[in-house]
């Protein structure tokens, strides 16, 4: 099943991480993909609440959908220990139709890459250099099916040596002068004997019957027989070298599954490999990639909530694949690449819509799910006050009480009144609903704090109004305001650093001192914006 992400939008609101939340759980209970509820940001001390309040942990971080190693359909061939044969390893790539493979250490980690290109130089080299080195007796039994005859060879762990082929028409000229030489005999009993007169490392018997007598004389001599002919087995023992021989090792350049694609396809373009391991977290190989795995590469899936601005989502949105936009804010300009499923209704809270939504699929939510997405419906709508709020919300927030067996009243009381305001910075307190809007060429940075005390926060409107100075050269924000909506006065302080005529011609009040009391406003989405939006268009 894929995997689909379900994000809010950026400096998440309790509307936006309960949305997430609510949607991918639906999704989930209707059996379809594996939908992940995800924030961006820092979550505020509101929203925390109410998932502890209702039995939640916050939904996992999502810091940016670019496409990652993890996203590609790269291949999985075998991993093959660095002792395995040359013969093993080719079979594997001839059965697979693939060109390289990993080699792996015992705990799965990467030793080396071996390619056919590695395979065939190693053979090629044994045409002007028939010596084999060391080649482990288990390996040269099993790729010859030979048996060791006598009790010389079961000593004998590891066979190193010029190889000869002893044909019949050279029998008389054909000497062993060294040795540690391996001799490949058909049925010649003249250099049998030779061979075992010598003491030669090793004797292979090719097709023919072991006769007792040589038993006798063998001395040190290890004698194989086999069922190949001799010129098979003269290839085939070139293949019994481990091919921990012949793979390259030391600076293989490796991918992480955490990396990504436009970081690997920098790396690829210089380099001159065709095929690349790739590893997990703890470093062990899970896989290959080659080149044209990164021409179509698979795009994460992300469903949006509660936004459809490109400010406001996740970074890297550009590289994934937008499958559905829940919101009820305004058209903005997110866009795709190919039809999608966008449901925007004029409500005020986008867990009205996912609400609905579960009545129409036929599911109801848990009473825990049910009680978290009515305390979003609150704080969104700001227990009902918020001129952006509808029946339609009011309906749905008791829907979801009674599913849930809670008071509204009492989880409004509960939402706003604890909000631990003067245990955090005033640059938490501005950050904790952030948004930023681009308004005819005009760059602004809009936060809200809804709250029952606004004349305590007041106090710090000295330290709010340096941090706003801070942010506001930092982002350059022709406009910067903080709305500070008290829920119990029914109306907003807003502080504000820019034209004292844009708030005058707005909003019309006269401001002081960058602060001005804004009576009814307790919407940034409808009270707000959209008065800068008709001063500057």
């Amino acid at each position: 099943m894929n995997t689909i992400y379900v994000t809010g939008h950026r400096n998440p609101d309790t509307d936006s991480i309960v949305a997430a939340m609510s949607y991918a759980a639906l999704k989930n209970a209707l059996g379809k993909n594996h939908y992940v509820a995800a924030h961006l940001g820092t979550i505020s001390d509101e929203t925390n609440r109410m998932l502890k309040r209702f039995g939640f942990e916050p939904p996992q971080t999502l810091n940016n959908v670019r496409t990652q190693v993890k996203d590609l359909d790269f291949d999985r061939p075998p991993c093959l220990s660095p002792s395995v044969t040359m013969d093993r390893a080719w079979r594997n790539m001839r059965d697979q139709r693939i060109s390289a493979l990993p080699v792996v250490n015992e705990d799965g980690t990467l030793y080396g890459m071996l390619s056919a290109g590695d395979i065939a130089t190693f053979s090629l080299n044994t045409i002007t250099d028939p010596r084999v080195e060391e080649i482990p007796m288990f390996n040269l039994l099993s790729v010859i099916e030979g048996r060791i005859v006598g009790e010389a060879g079961h000593l004998v762990d590891s066979l190193t040596g010029q190889v000869h082929v002893a044909l019949p028409q050279s029998c008389e000229n054909l000497l062993f002068h060294e040795k540690d030489s391996i001799v490949l005999c058909g049925s010649q009993p003249d250099m049998i004997r030779r061979a075992l007169d010598l003491e030669v490392a090793c004797l292979i018997l090719c097709q023919t019957e072991v006769d007792e007598s040589w038993l006798e004389t063998a001395g040190s001599t290890c004698i194989i027989s086999t069922p190949y002919d001799a010129s098979r087995v003269h290839r085939l023992i070139y293949q019994a070298t481990p091919i921990s021989r012949p793979c390259a090792t030391g600076e293989v350049i490796s991918f992480h599954l955490d990396d990504y694609i436009d970081d690997v396809r920098e790396v690829v373009l210089k380099s001159r490999y065709r095929c690349y391991p790739v590893l997990d977290e703890n470093e062990k190989v899970v896989g290959t990639l080659s080149r044209y795995h990164l021409l179509k590469p698979r795009r994460k899936q992300v469903v949006l909530v509660d936004h459809n601005e490109l400010s406001q989502t996740v970074p890297g949105i550009e590289q994934a694949e937008i499958l559905t936009i829940i919101d009820h804010h305004r058209l903005a300009d997110i866009q795709t690449l190919q039809p999608i499923h966008f449901r925007n209704e004029p409500v005020g809270s986008t867990n009205t819509i996912i609400a609905t939504m579960y009545q129409e699929c036929g599911v109801v939510p848990s009473p825990k799910m049910a009680g978290l997405m009515a305390a979003a419906i609150l704080s969104d709508t700001v227990m009902f006050k918020s001129p952006t709020c509808t029946p339609r919300d009011i309906s749905m927030a008791e829907r979801m009480s009674r599913i849930a067996h809670v008071s509204l009243d009492e989880l409004g009381r509960e939402l706003f009144s604890a909000s631990n305001t003067d245990a955090r910075s005033v640059e938490e307190l501005l950050g904790s609903d952030f948004k930023v809007f681009h308004i005819a060429e005009h760059h602004l940075g809009v936060g809200q704090i809804t709250c029952i005390d606004s004349e305590q926060l007041l106090e710090r409107k000295e330290e709010f109004l340096r941090a706003m100075n801070r942010l506001q050269k930092q982002n350059g924000y022709d406009l910067l305001m903080l709305m500070l909506t008290d829920v119990l006065l029914e109306g907003t302080q807003l502080l504000y650093l820019g034209s004292d005529d844009t708030i005058r011609n707005a909003f019309s009040v006269e401001p002081k001192d960058n602060t001005v009391f804004l009576p009814g406003v307790m919407s940034r989405k409808k009270q707000v914006i959209p008065m800068l939006t008709s001063l500057w268009g």
